[in-house]
């Protein structure tokens, strides 16, 4: 009798574990997305739709994430009480759960060459169109204010970007003082376009770096913690079986 329950009190050893490791998964799921959405990615806001997915993704992310972690605690529950309907339930979830997550790695990696052929020429003409000034309070020149002066930067290609514009024609300057490497400086007049007083580079690039790699992070972080949860969905699924 004792020899024929080994097997079973080592499935739930092993169960216990990968359930812990899966947990883990979730939790860095959260952390991932709080990451890209609040911190590495929010720059790129600024691109609009282009980076539209960077945040889908990311909240995505929050939601599986935090499902993952509350199976967590229901499948330790269900393998306490050997509750096959309770170990059921949540191997179908995990399963749906792994699907989307491999789902979204790959939309992510399919979205960045979009972005980065279609994104740099509608950039540059809404900027030129809809760019108000240096601490305007609408939410696209604040945005832009910050990229420019976080980034070290000037306008979407480079600083002719706002020659023509809406802005030269309101402001009467070729170029906003977030532009300037020290904005409160005489030298930083709207008109001086020396290398010395302003941020001559575009910060499309830029941008597009920062897209790249929270696109990496993203599709990493859904595929490797895609692949520290299939242990414990097989574990789910020997256990199920087990109990019958």
């Amino acid at each position: 009798m004792a020899e024929r329950h080994i097997p079973y009190y080592s499935l739930k050893k092993l169960f216990s574990f990968f359930n812990g490791v899966t947990v883990l998964s979730g939790m860095i799921l959260i952390g991932l997305s709080i990451y890209v959405n609040f911190r590495g990615a929010v720059l790129t806001k600024v691109l609009g739709r282009s980076s539209a997915y960077l945040f889908h993704v990311g909240y995505l992310c929050l939601v599986m994430g935090s499902v993952t972690v509350l199976l967590g605690f229901a499948r330790r529950h269900g393998a306490a009480k050997e509750s096959r309907g309770t170990l059921l339930f949540c191997f179908l979830v995990m399963v749906i759960i792994l699907i989307v997550q491999i789902t979204a790695a790959t939309v992510v990696l399919a979205f960045f060459p979009v972005v980065r052929e279609v994104a740099l020429e509608h950039n540059f003409v809404t900027l030129r169109k809809n760019y108000r000034g240096y601490k305007e309070p609408d939410n696209y020149s604040m945005r832009w204010n910050l990229v420019m002066e976080k980034l070290k930067c000037c306008g979407v290609k480079n600083y002719t970007d706002f020659s023509g514009s809406s802005f030269e024609r309101v402001t009467g300057h070729t170029y906003p003082r977030c532009c300037c490497k020290s904005p409160g400086t005489v030298d930083c007049d709207g008109h001086n376009v020396s290398a010395d007083v302003i941020h001559q580079e575009g910060c499309f690039p830029k941008l597009l770096k920062i897209t790249k790699t929270q696109s990496a992070n993203l599709s990493g972080g859904c595929l490797g913690t895609a692949v520290m949860q299939l242990p414990g969905i097989l574990a789910t699924l020997l256990l199920f079986i087990k109990l019958g």
